[in-house]
């Protein structure tokens, strides 16, 4: 795809040429026919702090995300974090007090269940939206869509976390409503505020075809994947055997994790090799419309082996907190009436996905719509195909019972979320009112999860008994 892109690079380096001869900013010739109007053109700005390194000091290193530094350098690595990537991740970075604190109450007062909750809760933001910033700053190093991909898995590492530590405490009901809350969350829930962002900075915020079609009928091919353990579990209950219907059951659910991680695998090459050369030119678009695009140029920019260190720190803290989370489930369930299935569709999702949240609102305001939709979608579909699968195929490895059979609203208010989210992206326009129903809808799923109670068998003793009898699970 290589020849495709070279007129654009002689019109920018003709670009650069004149706007330092002139010193005035310059259209690119590809931006001038490409259909975007004047508006929506950002000039080119020769930014010479952030210059590409002589050829053969870092050439895999994209210009844009060079850093003009290399190795680990503390005080700005502290600054640059700290700045991050938004003012909305900014934010973040004003939790990082409760980290420690949350660390000093597990130890100092062990039985105090909802203030160790509640500050593991709190302290799991500013590290994934770490994990989230790291990722984005890694992804300022490759292609476009290489770097969509490195931030949407790296958003799901927080999930993934979550996920094996309630899996290992056999807390199987709370996955499961995690899983679709999780997916919930960021279709209903991230969306609407991306639509509400965009919306309040223009009438109309325009995306591409290429993004949502692609995306929307994978997610409702995945949704129907994932209800089929449920459908046939609940129309055959009544004919077979307990014992009969919940093997059955298990050998679906294994199977149909097997293909949704083989549809995630084709969907990846589809993106990122067959017909990555459309994804490019989408997402070029998208960063002629950044308004931010010269401040975040001239900021400074971690090195790639800062990024790395921010990675396996920002990682390490949020594994010590997802289990510090995970720990006071059980009792909180059982000392307060929280049913399961509210903190594992509401609670947990929320604060898994906060980095990806943040980013995608962002992006949605600096009006790159395309890019927060590729976040949305990508962290959904990663869910649906990658995250949930891969707990049951992890799972089937330690001899556990984790199938992909949901309750009957959890799985029904997916399938509709996924119907009413594919109805607005159809016309490939949005506005703040479609932003606020999708908000609207996901409030209504939040207050009828409140009042769902446990399945029967489950719930604290339940689970406490499964961590017991963990060793000897089918």
């Amino acid at each position: 795809m290589s020849a495709p892109r070279s007129p654009y690079r002689q019109s920018h380096r003709e670009s650069v040429t004149k706007r330092r001869e002139t010193n005035h900013p310059i259209i690119p010739e590809k931006a001038r026919t490409s259909g975007l109007s004047a508006n929506d053109t950002l000039p080119v700005h020769y930014a010479p702090r952030h210059r590409a390194p002589p050829p053969g000091s870092n050439t895999r290193v994209k210009p844009s995300g060079e850093s003009g530094r290399r190795g680990f350098h503390p005080l700005k690595f502290l600054q640059i974090t700290w700045k991050s990537s938004s003012r909305a991740s900014l934010v973040c970075n004003f939790f990082w007090p409760v980290v420690p604190a949350a660390f000093a109450i597990k130890y100092v007062l062990p039985r105090e269940h909802v203030l160790i909750f509640a500050l593991a809760y709190v302290a799991m933001i500013p590290c994934a939206n770490m994990v989230g910033f790291a990722g984005q700053e890694l992804s300022r190093k490759v292609n476009h869509v290489s770097g969509v991909l490195i931030e949407t898995t790296l958003g799901s590492v927080v999930e993934i976390i979550l996920f094996m530590v309630l899996l290992r405490g056999n807390q199987f009901v709370v996955i499961q409503a995690a899983i679709l809350g999780s997916i919930l969350a960021t279709m209903l829930l991230c969306l609407g505020l991306c639509f509400i962002a965009g919306g309040m900075r223009r009438e109309e915020t325009e995306f591409s075809d290429t993004i949502t079609e692609a995306g929307s009928g994978l997610l409702l091919t995945a949704g129907v994947a994932l209800a089929v353990p449920t459908i046939f579990d609940r129309s055959l209950r009544s004919i077979l055997t307990v014992e009969e219907i919940d093997r059955k059951t298990l050998h679906i659910s294994r199977i149909v994790a097997i293909l949704l991680v083989i549809s995630y695998m084709v969907y990846v090459y589809f993106q990122a090799r067959t017909h990555h050369g459309i994804y490019d030119a989408v997402f070029e678009t998208d960063e002629q419309r950044d308004h931010d695009k010269r401040r975040d140029t001239r900021k400074a920019k971690l090195t790639l082996t800062e990024c790395v260190i921010a990675l396996v720190v920002s990682i390490t803290l949020v594994t010590f907190i997802a289990i510090f989370l995970v720990e006071q489930i059980a009792p909180i369930v059982e000392e307060h009436s929280i049913s399961d299935p509210f903190m594992g569709l509401i609670l947990v999702p929320l604060v898994e996905k906060a980095a990806e949240h943040l980013t995608a609102v962002d992006e949605a305001w600096d009006n790159q719509m395309n890019f927060a939709l590729s976040h949305v979608l990508g962290a959904t579909l990663q869910t649906a195909l990658l995250n949930a699968p891969l707990v049951v195929i992890v799972a089937w490895g330690l001899h556990k019972h984790m199938d992909l059979v949901f309750e009957v609203f959890d799985i029904s208010m997916l399938i509709l979320a996924i119907i009413t989210v594919g109805n607005f992206l159809r016309d490939q326009k949005s506005n703040y009112l479609e932003g606020f129903l999708c908000v609207i809808v996901y409030l209504a799923i939040a207050v009828a999860a409140f009042y769902y109670p446990n399945p029967p068998g489950h719930g604290a003793g339940a689970t406490r008994a499964g961590v017991e009898g963990a060793s000897t699970g089918h």
